[in-house]
């Protein structure tokens, strides 16, 4: 067997006020955190973590906003209409879809949007993902011998073991530790928080791999 890289895909979901979490308050004060209910609101990202290869350490976001909906009797007409009255544009609203899943599967892989017929990474990638329906959807079915011929490779957890993949403390740490602003009252807000504090957990990894790197160089 060739050289691997591995990697581990999820998605993790964010609302409007995140979970309660730790914190410190001055004696005998109450602390209180605002809340925003969702009423359908949502921001879902998708992440993937590299755990081994010349990747390792790498950790790879991208989000979309799920709108409510509208209960007015005039509703927007368009989606450019509906995404601003939250703050956002079209392009950064709508569901993690199998579309969308293989488009990130490709950007992790490396293929750039312009490529020759045939293209193929040199080394082995293998995506570790769960049981999620989006993730043996027909269209991700059909799509894993296009994958398979570029040298990717999808392989499914056993099903109810979240333990076993890599990213999911990486989605804990996000939103119990790394996220201070727990409420957000405008989704378009949410979002830009979501994905700053991604970019900021990207950043911090890539620098712990480096660190650690070389650490085990010096005291080989």
């Amino acid at each position: 067997m060739g050289a691997v890289d591995l990697c581990y895909l999820d998605e993790a979901g964010f609302a409007p006020t995140l979970p309660t979490a730790y914190s410190w308050s001055v004696v005998a004060e109450r602390l209180e955190v605002p809340y925003e209910a969702p009423e359908g609101r949502r921001v879902n990202a998708i992440g993937a973590y590299f755990s081994h290869g010349p990747q390792a350490g790498e950790f790879h976001h991208q989000s979309w906003a799920s709108l409510p909906k509208s209960r007015a009797k005039k509703q927007p007409s368009t989606l450019a209409e509906q995404a601003a009255a939250h703050q956002l544009q079209p392009e950064e609203v709508g569901r993690i879809d199998s579309e969308r899943l293989l488009s990130f599967i490709w950007k992790i892989a490396g293929r750039p949007m312009i490529h020759a017929e045939g293209w193929r990474r040199e080394r082995e990638l293998v995506v570790i993902l769960d049981n999620y329906s989006v993730h043996k959807s027909d269209e991700v079915r059909a799509a894993r011998s296009e994958l398979a011929a570029a040298n990717v490779t999808l392989w499914y957890l056993p099903a109810y073991s979240p333990e076993l993949s890599e990213i999911e403390p990486i989605w804990h740490a996000v939103k119990h530790r790394d996220m201070v602003r727990r409420s957000h009252d405008v989704l378009g807000g949410l979002k830009r928080d979501v994905d700053d504090t991604l970019e900021r957990k990207a950043v911090a990894l890539r620098s712990t791999r480096v660190k650690t790197a070389e650490l085990c160089r010096r005291a080989a």
